[in-house]
């Protein structure tokens, strides 16, 4: 007696004979060599500077924000800009500790005169945090905010003389 199978006879892609296929599976899945899911195999590491430097581009785009930083922190970033070579700090005012899934982090800003503080630190709040879990997938725990100053209409800005002129 002949024992039948569920078959059906393809061509092979080559063409150069025909291949029997199990009518359970049409298509043999390619083998996936290490196993598990791709996204499993290995580990990504965001530095705390990654995160503050989104923290800080985030906080800035919130309307009511003058600058980031303490005054004494902006003279000195001030005076290091203008270093021939030296680079421009972007993450001066924010501070970020950053585990393998979760973030937390303090932020120092100056506020322009007239808007409502407390509004504005909600809006930074949830400007950083829109920002930095979706480009980093991380979890923020927190987000304190200081406000270290209130930028008046009438001060200039405070950019220091430059010594050598």
């Amino acid at each position: 007696m002949t024992e039948t199978t569920n078959q059906d006879w393809t061509a092979d892609p080559t063409g150069a004979k025909e291949v029997p296929e199990t009518t359970g599976a049409r298509r043999a899945q390619p083998t996936r060599r290490g196993g598990g899911d791709p996204a499993t195999r290995g580990r990504t590491t965001i530095a705390d500077g990654v995160v503050e430097k989104i923290a800080a581009l985030a906080a800035r785009d919130v309307v009511g924000v003058h600058a980031l930083g303490s005054g004494l922190a902006r003279t000195f970033g001030a005076v290091r800009d203008r270093v021939p070579g030296s680079t421009k700090s972007v993450t001066r005012g924010v501070k970020a500790e950053v585990g393998e899934v979760q973030t937390a982090l303090d932020l120092e800003i100056v506020v322009d005169y007239g808007v409502a503080i407390a509004d504005v630190a909600h809006a930074v709040r949830e400007n950083v945090i829109t920002a930095v879990e979706r480009m980093t997938g991380l979890q923020v725990v927190e987000v304190n905010i200081a406000v270290s100053d209130v930028k008046l209409p009438e001060e200039e800005e405070e950019e220091p003389e430059p010594r050598i002129q």
